[in-house]
């Protein structure tokens, strides 16, 4: 703005080609900074997070098959021997009893039978992820433990349920059932001790295996 000579405030026209030194530049608005909340991220997942269940799966399968094992092997070098020098009516007493307590232990029941259900289930998932390898060693754990069942169910078994029969060992008089233990029942149950031992040492190899494929 500038006076006019009669003192009236005019504007004069602009000129071209002069700066107007009264012009003011008008800035563009900027609009308030607003602070927008974002939603809480969580960490990303790596590899081994998704890998612990597997691992988790594969060390339990191996807690059980040795504990498996473990029990067989101490009939096979304390509880047998020590039972064959002492006389029949003790060896049936015995025997009974250890088979009462094993029978009504429910801890015992479900390790003897999650040994096989978890190999068979980390098979199948390390197949599926790719680790063929891992996955061909742990189905060659679940194999073997699988014969122990099944020589379990088909001979063991049925001699401790035959040996229960009996009844009381000081009312009994034939004694042919001490003979079929000390052949038939001790010779299974090394039998089992070998395969359960030979499945954790295949359970073993794939873990070593599953180590280096999620490194």
């Amino acid at each position: 703005m500038t006076t006019h000579p009669a003192g009236n405030p005019q504007a004069y026209p602009p000129q071209p080609g002069v700066p107007n030194p009264y012009a003011q530049s008008e800035q563009p608005r900027q609009p308030p900074y607003q602070q927008q909340s974002l939603p809480p991220q969580s960490a990303p997942v790596t590899a081994a997070d998704r890998g612990k269940g597997a691992t988790v799966l594969l060390l339990v399968s191996a807690v059980l098959l040795g504990l498996m094992a473990g029990l067989f092997f101490a009939f096979d070098v304390s509880v047998m021997p020590g039972l064959a020098k002492a006389d029949e009516r003790t060896y049936v007493t015995a025997m009974q009893n250890f088979n009462a307590a094993i029978d009504g232990n429910p801890l015992f029941g479900m390790a003897f039978m999650v040994a096989l259900l978890l190999p068979v289930v980390s098979a199948i998932l390390e197949y599926r992820k790719g680790r063929r390898d891992v996955a061909v060693w742990v189905a060659v754990a679940a194999v073997l433990y699988f014969v122990v069942l099944m020589i379990t169910f088909t001979v063991n078994i049925p001699l401790n349920n035959e040996l229960a029969d009996a009844g009381d060992a000081a009312k009994m008089t034939d004694f042919a059932i001490v003979d079929k233990f000390k052949s038939t029942w001790v010779t299974t149950n090394i039998l089992r001790t070998l395969l359960s031992t030979a499945a954790l040492t295949a359970l073993s190899r794939a873990l070593v295996l599953y180590g280096r494929a999620t490194r």
